[in-house]
């Protein structure tokens, strides 16, 4: 094993990015489908593509004792009566395996002539794959077979790692067996030059195995303590490594980057809040505020994250820092992911700010070509103070000649090359402040989100009752629509949400077009009036059903998802989620909020089918024990995992190898603290012991695509 000199460089190391062709037993063909097939281009993507499960050959089972529900059983007896046979173009082998309890068969459809000359009856065998039932017999296609009198010998190994595989790479030889070949044959071609990525005192205080050790363990490990050891270190190899990626990038920004000083509180932000300002602030708006003050005149660029449940204030507390930039001469934008949304920020900000002399515009790309060409006309002229839109706002011809604010609403749901646009605006990077109505679990914030200061507001506006939500089936309909009635009759407004637009033959789900039509006959005309909306409208006919709606002049909206964010109707108290069971927790909580907006008593019916997962039924629950998002977005961290988290799944950001946010929190928690107190004492990481953490920002970290995250 290669060891540290003292500033933390190795000797002579292998080039793991060498094309995994030129491995032993690879070539060409090979590193072909492995690059297709898995992702393998190089050594080190060989290295890393770990065994996903392991077999302990040293518990044999009995036929007889077979759980066909079972991965992976390891057998010990002889093999006989060997047939070829050809049923048309295909061609199969099949043999008995026998042991002292029962029998079983054995199929192969490839390499059959090799197979049939290299066993040998009378022999005993380890016999190890996976069980199926094939009508009323066990069968075990393919299986891996070595002689049992190897078995001793190889109890020094007894774990068989069990690899990733697809059936073309089988097709080349790389099964299970095939690519535990090609791993051991990297492994001892880089005996003793596989680099270390952590320093030695950081080994030392947790604990950790050297890295080559840990990967010739994690691959063939001779214990289970071993393995143990070699995931933990690779965990906190992997935990490490983001973190002190994303805290570097952190870290860089706030020292490098000169951010605008916005010194003065003015006219703006002070007429607003004596005239305008339609509440009394929470506690927690005022503490955020406080916060982003704090950063504007701090002389480094902003880049916060401001969590909020639905209905907290969120969209507020970014018109007061709009209006921060404005008093100190600049302009700021706010971009939408949809164009729903857009509209909502623009109305809301428009109808708040009137009378102050702010001008307010709306950039989106359903306008019309002129419309948008006097847009971006006035921007550029410096006619324009706020500017609220979508996607369009990245053009490359809209530009801002004083942008000092950025704010990016339901952030997850642009990629971070897009948000990164709204850097390149000015020549001073604009402050940013990025929003979410998605609360984010805490083990997310620690990762995820290393890079950017957080804020919570976590507090509702006064006035506001705590939703009821309800679970009903489809024989509670009739009630349901009675309830609905009721409801309309106090003068009150209502949601269907719908899974589908319209019917699917692979699925049962109910679809929007369907339900429409059934609403239309259980709440007639003239009595009631339908609204309808989905994401394949053209925007001038969601305008007209969402006026319609807002204006109380239709009670019933039947929507699709498209409502989740920025409708804002607090006449509504009711909401009613079709399939709901189909919705993850985050996705059901955006839409119950909403209804609740008002001062009236809301409600949110879940509906579903009779028969639900325990899953779904322990989503359901959760929904309807609480109305903390935070609560509710742990709870479907916990049930779904990181890479299904609503708008987390593209961000690309949480694929690791082996360490999982949940269930490894506590060293979540010690990396982070870990790299802050390195990047606290050492911020450019010069000091020798740093040598390797400085080698590996250097070769991960981008800034340019780390302002904006």
């Amino acid at each position: 094993m290669a060891t540290e000199t003292k500033n933390n460089r190795t000797p002579t190391t292998l080039d793991l990015s060498t094309d995994i062709s030129y491995l032993k037993g690879v070539g060409p063909q090979k590193a072909q489908v492995l690059g297709r097939e898995l992702g393998i281009f190089t050594f080190d993507d060989l290295l890393n593509h770990f065994p996903f499960r392991y077999v302990d050959r040293s518990v044999v089972s009995r036929v007889a004792e077979i759980d066909p529900e079972k991965d992976y059983v390891v057998l010990r007896g002889t093999i006989s009566n060997m047939q070829t046979i050809t049923t048309g173009r295909s061609v199969r082998l099949t043999a008995q395996f026998r042991d002292s309890s029962g029998t079983l068969d054995l199929v192969w459809f490839q390499g059959i002539n090799w197979i049939r000359d290299s066993l040998k009856p009378n022999t005993l065998y380890l016999v190890m794959g996976k069980v199926t039932m094939f009508g009323n017999t066990l069968q075990m296609a393919h299986p891996d077979i070595e002689s049992a009198i190897q078995q001793d010998k190889a109890l020094a190994h007894p774990f068989i790692p069990i690899y990733s595989t697809t059936e073309k790479c089988k097709a080349k030889g790389l099964n299970q067996k095939g690519i535990a070949r090609i791993v051991e044959t990297l492994l001892d071609h880089a005996r003793g030059q596989i680099a270390e990525t952590l320093p030695s005192d950081i080994r030392e205080r947790y604990r950790l195995m050297e890295r080559e050790t840990a990967l010739n363990n994690i691959h063939f490990p001779k214990s289970t303590d071993h393995l143990a050891q070699a995931t933990r270190r690779l965990k906190f190899e992997e935990l490490f490594n983001m973190q002190l990626e994303y805290q570097y990038s952190r870290s860089q920004r706030l020292n490098q980057s000169q951010g605008r000083v916005f010194h003065t509180i003015g006219e703006h932000f002070n007429r607003f809040y004596r005239e305008k300002l339609p509440f009394e602030l929470t506690g927690a708006q005022k503490r955020v505020i406080r916060e982003i003050r704090n950063d504007l005149k701090s002389g480094h660029q902003m880049n916060r994250l401001l969590q909020g449940d639905v209905g907290s204030g969120k969209t507020m507390v970014a018109l007061f820092t709009m209006l921060m930039a404005l008093d100190n001469g600049c302009q700021a934008c706010m971009m939408a992911p949809t164009e729903i949304l857009a509209n909502q920020h623009y109305n809301t900000i428009s109808r708040q700010t009137e009378g102050l002399g702010i001008r307010v515009e709306l950039l989106t790309g359903s306008l019309k070509a002129s419309q948008k060409k006097k847009i971006k006309s006035r921007l550029a002229a410096g006619e324009i103070d706020i500017l609220i839109g979508t996607h369009a706002l990245i053009e490359d011809d809209v530009v801002f000649p004083q942008l000092g604010l950025a704010v990016i609403d339901e952030q997850h749901r642009f990629g971070v090359k897009q948000r990164a646009k709204l850097w390149a605006k000015n020549v001073v990077p604009p402050h940013v402040l990025v929003m979410t109505a998605t609360p984010i679990p805490r083990t997310l914030a620690m990762t995820l989100y290393a890079d950017l200061e957080c804020s919570v507001i976590d507090e509702l506006p006064p006035g506001r009752r705590p939703i009821q939500t309800i679970h009903a089936t489809d024989a509670q309909r009739l009630r349901l629509f009675s309830f609905m009635r009721n409801e309309i009759a106090k003068g009150r407004q209502v949601y269907v949400v719908y899974p589908l637009i319209n019917e699917s033959e692979k699925s049962d789900l109910k679809d929007l077009m369907d339900g429409y039509e059934s609403i239309r006959r259980s709440f007639p005309l003239p009595h009631y009036g339908v609204s309808i909306l989905h994401g394949q409208m053209p925007p001038d006919a969601k305008d007209y059903e969402m006026a319609h709606f807002k204006s109380g002049e239709n009670q019933i909206m039947v929507s699709t998802t498209v409502i989740e964010v920025g409708v804002d109707v607090p006449n509504a108290t009711v909401m009613v989620i079709e399939n709901a069971e189909r919705f993850g927790l985050s996705q059901l909580h955006q839409l119950r909020g909403r209804v609740g907006r008002g001062g009236e008593q809301s409600y949110c019916i879940l509906m579903t089918k009779d028969n639900l997962s325990a899953t779904s039924r322990e989503r359901i629950q959760t929904m309807c024990a609480t109305n903390d998002g935070f609560r509710i977005a742990e709870a479907d961290l916990r049930l779904r995992g990181p890479g299904d988290i609503q708008g987390l799944q593209q961000s690309g950001m949480l694929e690791f190898r082996l360490a999982d946010i949940v269930d490894d929190e506590p060293m979540v928690k010690a990396t982070r603290d870990e790299v802050k107190n390195i990047l606290d004492c050492d911020p450019n990481l010069e000091q020798p012991n740093h040598f390797l953490l400085r080698k590996h920002v250097s070769q991960t970290v981008h800034i340019e695509w780390n302002k904006i995250s």
